[in-house]
Formats: structure tokens, sequence, C-alpha cells
């Protein structure tokens, strides 16, 4: 059983890379640019879209192979989601943590809320 998670896990870890290297990328280049709060609220911003977006590309992919009785493509496929959505979790758990230790990046502007007149 441990050998045949191994080799799941195998699979994925193109993605994993990948991701790992959007993620450092945009984290230097943010932290280098503006701050490195500001950094980490941009990679959590660009990592709940991306992981969001390859969960449903993955879900309609998996309902595809299932489809059409491609049971190989089917477990590549889901083993894929439960990756990202692993990570979407993940990357909520880092936000939740992230906005409890800097509140000033809770408030945003509101409907009611007026913006200041420009000088």
């Amino acid at each position: 059983m441990p050998a045949m998670f191994a080799a799941r896990l195998y699979r994925v870890l193109p993605l994993l890379a990948i991701l790992a290297i959007i993620g450092i990328v945009v984290y230097i280049f943010m932290s280098w640019r503006y701050t490195p709060a500001r950094a980490k609220e941009a990679v959590i911003k660009i990592f709940i879209a991306l992981n969001g977006g390859l969960s449903i590309l993955f879900a309609l992919a998996t309902l595809y192979a299932w489809i059409e009785s491609n049971a190989f493509v089917a477990d590549f496929f889901i083993t894929c989601l439960a990756t990202t959505l692993i990570m979407l979790g993940i990357t909520f758990i880092c936000r939740r943590n992230f906005l409890k230790h800097n509140p000033n990046y809770r408030w945003r502007l509101t409907d009611r809320a007026k913006k200041a007149p420009r000088k």
C-alpha cells in the first residue's frame, strides 16, 4: 500500500515543482518590488486562483475519463485533483494565519465607504 501511494505522489511531482517555482518567483519579485507582507498576500491570492482553477480542470478531466471508461487516466486525474484540493486547503489555512498576524489587510473598501478625493 505505501508503494502505491508513493507511485501516485511521484506522478504529481512535476505539478508540485511547477507550483513551488511559481510561488518562489512571485514571492521574490514582490518582496523586492514591494514589501514581504504584500508579497505574501499576492502569493496567497495567486495560489487560491490557481489551485481553484486547477481543481475545476482536474474534476472535469476526471469526469470525462470516467465517462470514457479510461481507468488509468481517471486515476491520474483523481490524484491531481486530490493534490490541488489539499493545496487549496493549505492555502486557506495560510490565508487565515496571514490575516490573523496582519490585521491591516482585513479592511477593504465597502460600498458605503467613500474614497477620499485626490488633491
